[in-house]
């Protein structure tokens, strides 16, 4: 199997280099400032990413990473203290964070506390070398939760979905969680409607009944290496 650094770009280690967070802190306080006061985030992040002079994967990771503060309270009066018995699951957006945080590759900390990343799909996807040891931790993780029941849904129109429906229904089969795996052409669309979804996609947190944060208690006790930056 290929070995992958998920995520990594070369450029990182200077765009969110110690000599970078000064400018993005106060890029990312001017963006959040523009939003508590009812600008889009398009045009914020524009805005401010040309005064600050910022590369597209700077701008990238502060929209990724701000949120307007009437946000942030919704979010957090639904967020789940404790995982329930019964969860849905956003896959690829689980998964590949999960992949990029064992790869070493730039993880960003969201105001609303869910870790997120820059790796993208844009379509296609492959099992690589960090998929089997992923959902390995992910299942670990929800087992010592005390999930009963785990519903994945996975985005039908990626390649390779099915693959990793198959890898993620084989690794359940010696674990005591009841698992099931779903190709939706709309993911997004029907987690919105549900409760106890885990995901870090700000617009399904948004519209979702509850939600349970997963990877980032995962990713701290399980891969303390993993660059995590904090804006």
């Amino acid at each position: 199997m290929e070995t992958v650094r998920r995520g990594f770009f070369a450029k990182d280690q200077v765009e969110f280099g110690l000599k970078a967070l000064p400018k993005l802190r106060a890029a990312q306080e001017e963006l959040c400032f523009l939003l508590d006061r009812g600008y889009d985030m398009k045009t914020a992040s524009t805005f401010i990413g040309n005064h600050h002079l910022l590369s597209e994967r700077q701008r990238l990771a502060l929209a990724r990473t701000a949120s307007p503060r009437a946000a942030l309270e919704a979010r957090r009066e639904k967020e789940l203290a404790a995982a329930p018995e019964d969860l849905v699951l956003d896959g690829f957006n689980t998964i590949i964070t999960l992949e990029v945080a064992l790869s070493g590759s730039l993880l960003l900390a969201g105001m609303d506390g869910t870790v997120r990343d820059l790796a993208g799909l844009r379509g296609t996807y492959r099992i690589v070398d960090k998929t089997i040891l992923a959902v390995d931790l992910l299942l670990d993780h929800l087992e010592e939760q005390h999930v009963k029941r785990a519903h994945f849904y996975l985005d039908q129109q990626v390649s390779n979905s099915g693959r990793l429906r198959a890898l993620l229904l084989e690794k359940a089969k010696t674990r005591r969680i009841e698992t099931e795996a779903d190709l939706h052409p709309s993911v997004d669309g029907i987690l919105s409607r549900m409760e106890h979804v885990v995901t870090a996609d700000a617009i399904i947190l948004d519209k979702c009944q509850s939600w349970y944060n997963a990877n980032a208690p995962l990713i701290a006790s399980r891969i303390p290496t993993a660059w995590l930056l904090h804006l």
